[in-house]
């Protein structure tokens, strides 16, 4: 079992009136216990409180108002990774999602936190979603990771100094390159005849430390005929802050991202982020009861699509050259449980000549990533990573390759503890390019044409 922080001793009789997880949701569990081998935590500890089957039997107590939150109640509920794999096992279709994800909001309006716990959330969520900000933070990171300070840092061992929690920020930190100063233009013009007007997300994290990936994401819907808009406007799509309990934040940023993409005016809207295209699609019931907002969300989470949902869809029209490579195809959480895309990528990487795909033991269980989660509970996303590595390697690839920045970075640091720094991790429409623009599979599995 994870570390119990010492919380303040607090005890809420129950939910308040604002968006309570719905008893219709809550009533669709019939305990049939199917999400126990499914949920990462269970898989871990074998603690039924840290399964979906006991977090949503406490949920029920607490909403039927016959057992408090309470430090254990909310240490139950923070230790959900929030992948939802248990509703992929669910043959009751239980919406974990709408259950997890307002009991959190619950928690931060009425459960104050340690003075410390609430440090560290202020600092994550004053960064993460704001891409100025990162940009400012780039710059110092780029000095540090080049002028050698991160490597002396790491072969003194000074960072099992830090504070557990910093030196996981620091192991997870991205390679930064000057690329993450650029940006991509606001438009991107077709490469034959246009067929399709779609806009692109940027994301956060995405456009700043995996720029390449945006950039790949624009070539690669130009070849295949799509005029892309990319909105300046674009903030944080929320997320992050919705899935750690922020409602109110996170729909603001909806409002703002919608009416972004309403100005420009496109038939698609393309997401190359897991965890952000798990949101947006919900965009429509995060703002239901916003009578401004509630039509307007849910007609932009009906043009919302994954890059690789899209692109599966759309017959293909430029040709693929071989790439020759043994790939191994990580599933994000939020694209094969909270999406139900799981056999599009496969199929994308299929039509690459010479590319060999190799399936991952466990496919379906979480790499610890999980949004902001690797940060707030490093010990357990920390044992989850170093499973998931032991299942990479066992299939012998020369490369890995998922849909979700998170996952990138946990991967990539899960390779690092194990002094693998020459296996490279790639977003899948990295190699979807590659193979379009007839990329040597050496001088892309070695780093020299990653642009």
């Amino acid at each position: 079992m994870p570390h119990t922080i010492a919380e303040p001793e607090t005890r809420v009789s129950s939910f308040d009136a604002h968006h309570p997880p719905e008893k219709q949701f809550i009533d669709d569990c019939v305990h049939c216990g199917f999400c126990l081998p499914a949920c990462p935590t269970y898989v871990l500890w074998g603690e039924e409180m840290d399964s979906p089957r006991g977090r949503i039997y406490m949920i029920k107590k607490a909403a039927d108002g016959e057992a408090p939150m309470d430090a254990r109640f909310r240490q139950h509920m923070d230790n959900c990774l929030g992948c939802m794999a248990c509703m992929t096992a669910c043959p009751s279709g239980v919406h974990y999602n709408k259950l997890i994800e307002p009991t959190r909001a619950q928690i931060e309006r009425n459960m104050p936190r340690s003075w410390s716990e609430s440090i560290l959330r202020k600092v994550i969520f004053a960064t993460f979603p704001h891409p100025g900000r990162l940009r400012l933070l780039a710059l110092p990171l780029l000095i540090y990771q080049k002028s050698g300070l991160r490597r002396l840092l790491r072969a003194s061992g000074a960072q099992n100094l830090l504070p557990k929690r910093l030196a996981a920020m620091e192991a997870l930190l991205p390679e930064v390159s000057t690329q993450a100063f650029a940006r991509l233009p606001a438009r991107v013009q077709p490469q034959s005849s246009p067929r399709r007007r779609v806009g692109m997300l940027s994301g956060c994290v995405q456009r700043l430390f995996f720029s390449r990936v945006n950039a790949a994401t624009a070539r690669v819907l130009a070849a295949e005929g799509c005029e892309v808009v990319i909105p300046r406007g674009q903030p944080c799509c929320g997320a992050l802050m919705l899935h750690s309990g922020m409602e109110g934040h996170a729909a603001a940023l909806a409002r703002r991202m919608i009416a972004a993409f309403e100005a420009v005016n496109v038939d698609t809207i393309i997401i190359n982020s897991a965890g952000c295209g798990s949101t947006m699609k919900e965009y429509g019931h995060l703002l239901r009861d916003d009578p401004r907002w509630a039509q307007r969300a849910a007609a932009f989470s009906e043009k919302c699509r994954d890059i690789a949902e899209f692109l599966a869809e759309l017959e293909p029209l430029a040709p693929r050259h071989s790439l020759k490579a043994r790939v191994a195809y990580h599933d994000a959480c939020h694209l094969q449980h909270a999406q139900g895309v799981r056999e599009q990528p496969r199929r994308l990487l299929a039509g690459i000549p010479q590319l060999e795909v190799a399936e991952i033991p466990e496919a379906s269980l979480c790499c610890g990533s999980a949004g902001v989660y690797n940060l707030l509970q490093p010990e357990t996303a920390s044992e989850l990573g170093s499973r998931k590595v032991e299942n990479l390697l066992s299939t012998h690839a020369e490369a890995v390759a998922s849909a979700n920045p998170g996952c990138l970075l946990q991967l990539m640091h899960g390779l690092r503890s194990r002094g693998l720094k020459t296996m490279p991790a790639f977003h899948m429409v990295e190699l979807l390019d590659a193979s379009i623009r007839g990329v040597d599979a050496g001088k892309l599995l070695s780093g020299e044409s990653r642009t």
